[in-house]
């Protein structure tokens, strides 16, 4: 049930927010390694932790609140991922201080290798391309969805 929920309202769909896209980012961070629907059941709690993903409260989350994250059984605890997810959220106020700035950057990508290449460049931290590859497709900036879902819009 979740797991269709989040398909037929949600995935492939543009982001309208450079906030929901940071989500997006963020929660394909937390999901590498674990199962889609891991983050979902996870996904309300993350977003208590992590202001909304707001770029500029999350930029602010100091070691003491990461040692409280890191004991809350409702979120995915790993470190390195929460680590990331805050530092990355400090390359977003450098990389694009301007409202609707990380909304145009992304659609402007259709490559996860030079998404990749182009946020590490920036500095961001726990990207590959799988994890862009991902965030694209779930963000509706290419197709993620096969050819028999009632979804498929083809190659845009």
């Amino acid at each position: 049930m979740l797991m269709r929920q989040y398909h037929d309202a949600e995935y492939g769909r543009k982001k309208k927010s450079d906030t929901q896209l940071f989500e997006k980012l963020c929660l394909e961070i937390f999901q590498a390694g674990l199962s889609w629907r891991t983050v979902l059941i996870k996904r309300e709690a993350l977003r208590e932790w992590f202001y909304g993903f707001d770029a500029g409260k999350t930029a602010a989350i100091d070691e003491v609140r990461i040692e409280k994250m890191l004991v809350d059984t409702r979120i995915i605890r790993n470190r390195r991922k929460i680590e990331a997810v805050v530092h990355n959220a400090r390359m977003q106020l450098e990389s694009f201080p301007e409202p609707g700035g990380f909304a145009a950057y992304v659609y402007s990508f259709s490559d996860k290798d030079e998404l990749c290449a182009d946020l590490k460049q920036k500095g961001y931290k726990f990207i590959g391309g799988t994890i862009c590859e991902s965030f694209l497709m779930s963000v509706g900036a290419v197709e993620g969805h096969e050819k028999n879902c009632f979804l498929y819009k083809g190659d845009r």
